[in-house]
């Protein structure tokens, strides 16, 4: 199977999406504007007569990175981007026309682009295409137009990032590295200290230095889809499911190899690449552990969830404290530099170094100084940096904790029984329950009950079994909390709380055997404070359809396998039933009418063992 990331987009026509796109930015910050003949955003000029000039700071690519490079134009940060199409660099004449018509001059321009070759050639949808017009036109055009730009009497400078350690020093070769997400570093930092009224020469070496610290490498699980192109049939230079690409470019340029890893085991490769000084080939900066001060930058490529990102960023944290004795003043991480949707990410590390330029120009107080731009997100004030607080908080709490018996006495050895019976059917019907909610729902109810009879089992086998009937479903509940989420497992806490609840009031003045009427009151007591929270009643659909003639039915008899029964027969009855309650109410897939509720149904089957470990009616299990 082709292992490329989704091919359907909501905008198919690739000049519309680009245009668009750019226009977008101007309704999220009012303080830009859109030169839509050159695919130019810029910073609107201030109103303020007493505004000081600044350095400005312009750069731009292919579109297909976003937020760069549109989104970081803003108050602190770049002064205008330039875009192309997308993966294809803007022509000289676009830039040139920023330069000169849409940024202010009179302190000097200073153009930041990243470093690409036209050897490094692009794969886009199973073609390798020569990449003319993305890679080495970057470099070509920015030049271009920064030469013209000085010809017309404009102080202008170029500084090219290249932080790519994907690509080494022999293939390489003269064109040097590519330039990836630690670009986004430099246009801050340089973006900030023009923001202070630094010189065109003191803006350029601070974004010179910052290159010249900057190290990035990047992994994806897949190739991307360019809107508007058609797909080809599989290719050979697909990636496997299992495989991932270690140094793919942002273009889906080839990486430096191919792996079948987890996580892990990535990451420790990657940084092994930024880190390892025995790598002649890719070492081009040097951290020595705890002695340098670094920042962490984990960039989403794209399609990578927040949920995934965080695992990434918690495991590269890690690894560079164990590994490297590297801990980071700042870690960024979020979408900065992407390449359309990849399935991917990227590390960058920044060794800090002395700007030379004094108090507040330091390379991390840039970093941290404030922006407007809607594509950069960094919440966290320099003083939290700083303080990096190790307090916590864990306040003793009495009398609401403290477990009340309630002197209803139960067989320790036949209750534990009997739970193991029901909770290990719940895990047998696992497949079942997962397969009816694959149906109707999202998948997980299965999953959820099976992780929550696996963690009452364990803890049946941890803990010895109480006598109080109370306490004991106490210690349930506190599993089914802890173990169990989404609104079955709410539910299922409500009622067992307040089914021990139900047991207290019940409390006798002396240990008294518990008896089926003191289950059923409790149970009565259970379903009465469920039905506060939930409009869930017999009919709609749901593992009430069970509860409700299991509670109904040991009121009436007292008898634990009839009742058990009379659930069974609820929850087949679901099968066919139309929902009024819960995810089902929004399928329109067919199947359906053909499969019982899963909540009902592992409810049902959780009773029924139950019934079968102890053997019928309780007198006082």
């Amino acid at each position: 199977m082709a292992n490329t990331a989704p091919a359907k987009h909501f905008v198919h026509d690739p000049t519309h999406l680009v245009n668009t796109a750019l226009l977008a930015t101007t309704h999220t910050n009012p303080s830009l504007a859109f030169d839509a003949e050159n695919k130019i955003v810029y910073r609107r000029p201030s109103a303020d007569p007493k505004a000081v000039p600044s350095v400005s700071i312009v750069s731009g690519g292919g579109a297909g990175h976003e937020p760069s490079f549109a989104g970081f134009v803003g108050d602190g940060f770049l002064t205008a981007a330039v875009s192309g199409t997308i993966f294809a660099s803007p022509n000289a004449e676009q830039i040139r026309r920023c330069i000169l018509r849409r940024v202010p001059r009179e302190k000097g321009v200073l153009v930041v682009v990243m470093n690409y070759t036209r050897e490094c050639a692009e794969w886009i949808d199973h073609v390798w295409h020569d990449a003319d017009d993305g890679c080495q036109g970057d470099v070509l055009n920015f030049g271009m137009a920064v030469e013209k730009a000085r010809a017309s009497g404009i102080d202008a400078q170029m500084v090219v990032v290249a932080d790519d350690v994907g690509v080494g020093r022999e293939k390489g070769g003269k064109v040097g590295r590519r330039g990836i997400a630690g670009t986004v570093l430099v246009q801050k930092i340089a973006g900030a200290l023009a923001a202070q009224g630094a010189s065109l020469q003191q803006v350029a070496d601070v974004a010179r230095l910052v290159c010249a610290n900057t190290a990035s490498i990047g992994a994806s699980l897949a190739h991307v889809h360019v809107p508007g192109r058609a797909l080809t049939g599989p290719s050979d230079e697909d990636l496997k499911d299992t495989e991932v690409e270690i140094g793919m470019g942002i273009h889906n340029e080839a990486g430096s190899e191919r792996r079948e890893v987890d996580l892990p085991a990535l990451v420790k490769n990657m940084l092994a690449k930024l880190l390892d000084a025995s790598d002649k080939d890719r070492n081009f900066i040097n951290i020595n552990g705890p002695q340098d001060k670094t920042v962490l930058l984990v960039n989403n490529l794209g399609g990578v969830s927040p949920l995934e990102l965080g695992g990434v960023v918690a495991e590269v944290v890690e690894q560079l404290d164990k590994d490297w004795k590297i801990k980071p003043q700042r870690v960024l991480s979020g979408t900065f530099m992407t390449s359309l949707n990849g399935l991917g990410f990227s590390i960058s590390l920044l060794k800090l170094a002395d700007t030379g330029l004094g108090a507040g120009k330091s390379l991390l107080e840039l970093l941290d100084a404030p922006a407007e731009a809607v594509g950069w997100a960094n919440a966290v004030r320099t003083k939290t940096w700083e303080e990096r607080p190790d307090r916590t908080l864990d306040l003793e709490v009495t009398g609401e904790d403290a477990v009340q018996s309630s002197n209803l006495e139960l067989d320790p050895a036949l209750a534990q029984k009997a739970l193991e019976a029901g909770l290990k059917q719940v895990i047998a019907a696992e497949p079942d329950i997962t397969k009816f909610d694959t149906i109707v729902g999202d998948g997980d109810c299965g999953i959820g009950l099976r992780r929550g009879a696996e963690a009452l089992l364990a803890m049946l086998k941890q803990i010895e079994t109480p006598k109080d009937a109370a306490v004991l479903v106490n210690n349930i509940t506190q599993v089914v909390e802890k173990e169990m989420d989404g609104t079955s497992g709410a539910i299922y806490a409500i009622f067992l709380n307040a089914l021990a609840h139900g047991l207290r009031i019940q409390s006798a003045k002396s240990p008294t055997a518990v008896t089926a009427q003191n289950w059923a009151k409790a149970l009565e007591t259970s379903t009465e404070a469920l039905s506060k929270y939930t409009p869930a009643r017999p009919g709609d659909r749901t593992l009430v359809d069970a509860l409700y003639p299991f509670v109904e039915t040991m009121a009436k008899t007292g008898d634990v396998k009839s009742a058990a029964q009379a659930a069974e027969v609820g929850a087949k009855g679901t099968k066919g039933m139309k929902a009024s309650l819960g995810r089902t109410v929004y399928v329109g897939t067919e199947g359906w009418q053909d499969v019982p509720d899963p909540g009902a149904h592992g409810l049902s089957q959780f009773l029924s063992g139950l019934a079968s470990g102890f053997g019928g009616s309780v007198p006082h299990i």
